[in-house]
């Protein structure tokens, strides 16, 4: 049975972060209808941002670069379909938040790839969970260059 103070509380959320209820990783959202109860893991929930993410042109890669490669790793041993690091939500009865790190491939525009991700995860998010995304946090860390050097000092202007 859900606690209907906090259903209450996250309905009437506009632009506060949802309480997850202690904030304990892997947390459960808690879909109710008059048929029934959905839990939704916040595994899923972050791993639904991290392919809408990557679905953008002009994301290289989520994390930065320690998670980055300790992704690669991962990623080697468990398969692709596991990678979501750079990626952090929270979820609550009935909302979601998510933070995303990333790196922009040059020479994209990063308010335009930002732009076009924060969209891609809310539409994801909402339409395969039901959940309401009440925000999408975006840092960009790093730019990726042609021929993959990461740290060229290219476009300076003498």
């Amino acid at each position: 049975m859900t606690d209907t103070s906090t259903s209450t509380s996250m309905q009437n959320q506009s632009k506060d972060r949802p309480s997850t209820g202690g904030g304990a990783s892997g947390s459960l959202a808690r879909l109710e209808t008059d048929k029934g109860v959905t839990s939704i893991s916040e595994d899923v929930v972050g791993k639904i941002a991290a392919i809408a993410a990557r679905e953008v042109e002009g994301v290289e890669s989520l994390g930065g670069a320690i998670s980055g490669a300790l992704s690669s790793v991962v990623g080697r041993i468990r398969g692709d379909e596991h990678k979501t690091a750079g990626v952090g939500v929270e979820v609550g009865t009935k909302q979601a938040a998510v933070d995303l790190s990333m790196t922009i491939r040059y020479p994209a525009s990063i308010m335009d790839v930002t732009g076009a991700v924060r969209q891609n995860v809310i539409d994801r998010i909402e339409t395969m969970t039901g959940l309401e995304v009440v925000e999408v946090n975006i840092a960009v860390n790093d730019l990726a260059f042609p021929g993959g050097d990461q740290d060229q000092n290219t476009g300076r202007v003498e």
